[in-house]
Order: structure tokens, then C-alpha cells, then sequence
């Protein structure tokens, strides 16, 4: 059964047979090309053409810009937010204020799998920003503590929900030449949606009552987003699951073209005949075939926060101002920093692959937070300042550069689809709650231990971090997520 491709229409064939009817091979690369280089089976031998998923991926992205942007935009409204609301000088309801962002998060981020699997990618991207529309207006029409409290509280369900959904919708509609490069997209957006906030806040200081404006801002990404993803694809792996091969293939269609349907959807059909068809609990990704690759997404992303990436970015303001460095300038300093490795790790994503950019990022961070711990020690005078500046700088160029775009695109490669939502929404929770915990006793710690002994930990939580990737994780750089999930059950 062969495809008209000089027709307006062709006949589809349905998935399950795809595989095993030997008519339905990927025309041969080596064929002739047109001399307009877009002759006939020469374009499949090619692969598939980035520039078809590239606007669907983009839309995607405006989840990670939402979440850099909440993250950073009460950074220099609080003081002005503190003294409007009247909880001047009350550093627990500042604390608040920033912190139960992750609260709200972590809910969200238990609900995002189910939710992506229940209502698809799309659907679920929609009403991810709703809570974010509606937390925003809150905070920017508030009057009280609580009302900016709640408003925040939304903001965080939007965040912990929106960016799972992300990595898995860019990893399914990705094409595997250009799938890291696609993921580097979460944490580029996610920098720029930080410097974005502290651009935003810069007048806050000179213009009463500015930080309303800060929060009613991030309302416009997110009412974009939802009417921008009405015209964006549906992922084909979610339609497959849930028997809508038709649909499966018109989507593969629309993000690989048409000479690229038959296969994939082949090898959709061939990683299904890996699994018994049955859904997965919840409970069942802490035993059995599948915890191996779980507890690999929970560990990298456990020992992500533990690395102590987030204190050095919540509280780094201190540090910088303790050796007379104003905060504003680090900020946007640690902000360059960030966007620079990001965009390195795009172009090294699918060049040296993820497990060589994870593993070399480890060590440099750990490197890193090591002169951190050297620099804590005042007796070295000038000598400290330098150390303790250029680690953190150091530090953050470090993390972005691996351990902080790889992990939310390598995990949704290794999970099988079946599983791949709610692994993801598992992992992306251990994310949220070590980051709380850290966040919540840094300061402690800083003072019962000092900052020399707990900077080693640090490094040494860096240390286990590479070590722990080259042992267990896998590379998958230029495989399709059949060929890596089929690979990954043979070896089971």
C-alpha cells in the first residue's frame, strides 16, 4: 500500500497495521533528489524539518517565560508591596509573600499529569494559565496580605501545573535531530522571563504604587498563550493513547510532513506492542518494570535543588551586598549569566548530548560552589570578595549549562509513554518540595553551620550528582522516544 503523495489527498493507514505491513517502508534516502532540493523521497531521507514544530514549540514556551517572570517579579516590588499592604518590617509575611509561590506549585504539579492525560497537552496548557490570569489580577487589585496571599497561591498552581506540561508537548512534538535544542527553549524562556520582571520593576521605587502594573504585565502572556495554543497541534503520542490514530496522524502531518507519517506512527505502533495497553496508577511507578526509570527522574531532579542552585538564586542579593555590590547589578549580572549557559547548552544539546552536558555541569558547579566555600573565609581580605562574586557567577553559568535545562527534557525521553505524564508530575513534585525545604532551612543552616561547611555540602551534593549520571542515565541524543523506549525495555 504505497502513498500518492501527487495527490491533494492520500490514503491513511491505521497505525496498528503500519507496522507490520512491509509495503509501508520509509522511502529510500539515497533516491535522486529535484534540483530544488526538495525532490520527493531525498526530503524523508533528510529527516524531518524543524521549522513545522517551531511555532508550536514557541507557543510552549510562554509557560517557562510566565514561570521566570513570577519568580522574579517580587523581587524589587516587596519593599513597596510590604509598605502599601501594611506589612511593613514583617519579615515572615514577606517570606510568605515570595515562598508560598511553592506551595502552590507543588499542588499543582501533583494534579499535572492526570490533568495532561485526562484533557490532552493543549487543554491542559489553557488552563494552566487561567489560575495565572486570575492570580495576577488578584495580587495587582489587592488591599490586603491575604488577598495578595491568595493571588500569589494561583499564581503558584499555574506555575507547578504549566511547566510539566511543557516539557512533555515539546519533547513529543519535537523531531529527534532537533529535540534538545527545542528543550533548551524551557530555560532560555525561563531567563528571559526573569530579566523581563526585573526590567518591569525597575520604576517601582519612583512611581507609587508600580508593582500593581508589575503583576497586571504578566496577564498578557498568559491570555496569549490560551488563545495561541487553539491553533497549535495536539501531541500525536496523547492522541495514540487514547485510540485516535486519525487524528495521531494528521498531527504528525502538520509537525513532520506527510513523508514522515507512515513512520512515525510505525514506530508508535512497534513501542506500544512493548506494554499490556493497560493505564498506570499512581502507585505503580514505585515498583515493578517502571521504577527504574522514576527513580533516575526523581534522584536527578532531588539532587538538582540540593546542588543549592536555588538559595544561591533566593538569596544571593545578600551575599552580593555584604561585599558592596549592589543588588540590582547582581541581579542582572546572575540574570546574563543564566541566559548565556542557556543558550550554550542549546547549541551543545545535540551536538555532545545530554548525559556529557549533565555529568561536566555537576563538576563545574561543584568546582564553583567550592570557591564559594573558600571565599567564605574573611581572613584571605580583597582575595574573598573576588571568590565569593565569581563562584556564584560561576555557579549559576554552571548550572544553566546542564543540570538546569537537561533534566525537564531528558526525563520525558526516558519515560515511556504510558507513564510519561505522571512520572513527570512525580518528579516534577520531589522538585518542588526539596526546593522548599532547602529554600526554608538555608538561612538555619547558614547560621548553626557557616557558610564554608555548608557550601561543601553543596558541592559534594554536586559531586554525587555527576557521579550518579554517568552510572545510571542513559544518552538519547538523536533517537526517537520509540527507539529510546524500546531500548530501554530490552534492557530491562
Amino acid at each position: 500500500m504505497r502513498w500518492k503523495l501527487g495527490t491533494a489527498a492520500y490514503k491513511r493507514v491505521p497505525s496498528r497495521d503500519a507496522a507490520m505491513d512491509p509495503d509501508l517502508e520509509t522511502p529510500d534516502p539515497t533516491a535522486e533528489k529535484t534540483p530544488d532540493g526538495a525532490g520527493g523521497a531525498g526530503a524523508a531521507g533528510a529527516g524531518p524539518s524543524w521549522r513545522r514544530s517551531l511555532p508550536h514549540v514557541c507557543v510552549a514556551t510562554v509557560t517557562s517565560f510566565l514561570f521566570g517572570y513570577h519568580t522574579g517579579v517580587v523581587n524589587e516590588p516587596l519593599e513597596s508591596i510590604s509598605a502599601d499592604l501594611g506589612f511593613a518590617g514583617n519579615t515572615l509575611a514577606e517570606g510568605l509573600v515570595v515562598s508560598i509561590c511553592l506551595g502552590g506549585a507543588f499542588v499543582g504539579c501533583l494534579f499535572s499529569g492526570s490533568v495532561a492525560d485526562g484533557i490532552g497537552r493543549r487543554r491542559a496548557f489553557q488552563l494552566s494559565t487561567l489560575p495565572m490570569i486570575v492570580g495576577a489580577a488578584l495580587s495587582a487589585l489587592t488591599n490586603s496580605l491575604e488577598g495578595m496571599l491568595f493571588g500569589r497561591l494561583l499564581v503558584g498552581a499555574g506555575m507547578g501545573l504549566g511547566p510539566p506540561v511543557a516539557s512533555l508537548y515539546i519533547t513529543e512534538v519535537s523531531p529527534p535531530s532537533v529535540r534538545g535544542m527545542y528543550g533548551s527553549f524551557v530555560q532560555i524562556a525561563t531567563c528571559l522571563g526573569i530579566l523581563f520582571s526585573l526590567l518591569v520593576g525597575t520604576p517601582v521605587k519612583d512611581i507609587d504604587r508600580w508593582w500593581r502594573v508589575c503583576f497586571w504585565v504578566s496577564a498578557v502572556p498568559a491570555v496569549l498563550q490560551a488563545i495561541a495554543m487553539e491553533f497549535c497541534v495536539e501531541s500525536p503520542q496523547w492522541l495514540y493513547k487514547c485510540g485516535r490514530t486519525n487524528e495521531a496522524e494528521m498531527q504528525f502531518e502538520k509537525l513532520l510532513g506527510p513523508l514522515h507519517v507512515k513512520s512515525a506512527m510505525a514506530e508508535l505502533s512497534r513501542s506500544e506492542r512493548g506494554d499490556d495497553g493497560e493505564s498506570v496508577k499512581f502507585s505503580e511507578l514505585f515498583y515493578g518494570r517502571h521504577f527504574n526509570v522514576v527513580f533516575i527522574g526523581t534522584t536527578l531532579f532531588a539532587l538538582q535543588q540540593l546542588s543549592g542552585i536555588n538559595s544561591v538564586f533566593y538569596f544571593s542579593s545578600t551575599v552580593f551586598r555584604s561585599v558592596g555590590v549592589p543588588s540590582s547589578l547582581a541581579n542582572i549580572c546572575m540574570g546574563i549569566a543564566n541566559l548565556l549557559g542557556s543558550i550554550i547548552a542549546m547549541l551543545l544539546m545535540d551536538k555532545l548530548g545530554r548525559k556529557m552536558l549533565l555529568v561536566g555541569s555537576f563538576f563545574f558547579m561543584a568546582f564553583s560552589m567550592g570557591l564559594q566555600a573558600i571565599g567564605a573565609n574573611h581572613h584571605l581580605g580583597s582575595a574573598s570578595v573576588y571568590l565569593s562574586v565569581g563562584g556564584i557567577l560561576l555557579f549559576v553559568l554552571a548550572f544553566s549549562l546542564g543540570a538546569g535545562p537537561v533534566p525537564g527534557l531528558l526525563l520525558p525521553e526516558i519515560f515511556p509513554n504510558k507513564i510519561r505524564a505522571k512520572a513527570m508530575a512525580l518528579c516534577m513534585s520531589v522538585h518542588w518540595g526539596v526546593n522548599f525545604f532547602v529554600s526554608l532551612l538555608f538561612l538555619r543552616l547558614l547560621e548553626q553551620l557557616g557558610p564554608q561547611v555548608l557550601y561543601t555540602m553543596f558541592s559534594s551534593a554536586c559531586v554525587v550528582g555527576a557521579i550518579f549520571v554517568r552510572r545510571h542515565v542513559v544518552e538519547t541524543k538523536g533517537k526517537t522516544l520509540q527507539e529510546i523506549e524500546v531500548s530501554l525495555l530490552q534492557t530491562q
